[in-house]
């Protein structure tokens, strides 16, 4: 299937789905299938040194197909969104210009989203940022998600509460441009057709929560726990505890004594469920997406099918 027309231009190819849905694995068997090149759609595997927490591409994987957009930041660097489409739209002109196909993949929808449909980001004022982020520290992640909940409920509706990061870039929005964050989101609820070709793998919940259980365990057996003591090493300590990082922040408080192994376990487990039920209702919202179970037969032939464009 390698070469098609949509090399030069065209749609973009994508493979969403939530955490643990299994699209890293099929990713690479499409993407053999087509000819492609992958573009990861994840706001954690673009930090280096991240890579058992992140379930990262193996470097065996990234050897088989090329992965774009994977170990280009520092963990202690600010990475947004606006930085990954930066980044992203020229990934995406160097594979097509090989006249190969992109492949973007991933369980960031805001990440799919801002490269498929250039979405426009509101502008950020470190100065602001930081003074919030002070108040937080002060405040606790509960007073100021209240704020964004008084100030602003559409976009209080769309943040973890525990999420003191995007919470604070809400608030900074609003009073550096006199907006709501929200009202940024409006251009969101369109879906051009012809921006992408998109096939979703779909888990039912209850599957989909034991293999998250799974994962939490296969990760602390890869060397999880070791991953974060190296980070440490690194001067990276105080960043891991203070993260939104799922299970880095966990682990790096139970090796400071601050929470057991099991509760570490739990909240971990607990919070990535909460990030799958988000992915799942943010990739509902987009009718491009079609979707595919689990199970389907010969699955990898039948994405490869779908977006080659034979069905």
């Amino acid at each position: 299937m390698a070469g098609d027309s949509r090399a030069a231009g065209g749609p973009l190819l994508a493979i969403v789905g939530a955490t643990a849905s299994g699209k890293t694995e099929l990713a690479i068997e499409v993407a053999d299938r087509l000819g492609a090149e992958i573009v990861c759609a994840d706001s954690t595997t673009v930090y280096r040194g991240m890579d058992v927490g992140t379930a990262k591409p193996t470097p065996e994987q990234r050897a088989r197909v090329p992965h774009h957009l994977v170990d280009v930041a520092e963990p202690s660097e600010s990475f947004t969104v606006a930085r990954y489409q930066r980044l992203a739209h020229p990934a995406i002109e160097g594979i097509r210009a090989r006249d190969r196909l992109a492949l973007l993949v991933g369980g960031s929808g805001l990440y799919v989203r801002a490269v498929v449909d250039d979405l426009v980001f509101p502008p950020t004022d470190p100065a602001v940022r930081k003074r919030l982020h002070a108040e937080a520290a002060a405040a606790g992640a509960t007073a100021m998600y209240r704020r964004l909940a008084e100030l602003d409920p559409p976009a209080a509706d769309r943040i973890e509460p525990d999420n003191v990061r995007r919470t604070v870039r809400a608030l900074e929005v609003a009073e550096i441009t006199g907006r709501p964050f929200s009202s940024y989101a409006e251009a969101w609820d369109r879906y051009p057709e012809d921006r992408v070709r998109a096939a979703g793998i779909h888990v039912p919940r209850p599957d989909l929560y034991e293999r998250i259980e799974a994962r939490v365990g296969a990760q602390l057996a890869e060397g999880l726990i070791q991953e974060i003591k190296e980070l440490a090493h690194r001067g990276l300590g105080g960043w891991l505890t203070a993260s939104q990082a799922i299970g880095y922040a966990e682990f790096a408080r139970h090796l400071e004594g601050e929470l057991s192994l099991d509760e570490a376990v739990c909240r971990t487990v607990k919070r990535t469920k909460a990030l799958v039920r988000r992915q799942l209702a943010w990739f509902r919202r987009d009718p491009r997406v079609r979707w595919f179970p689990h199970d389907t037969p010969a699955l990898a032939d039948a994405l490869a099918g779908y977006l080659h464009g034979d069905a």
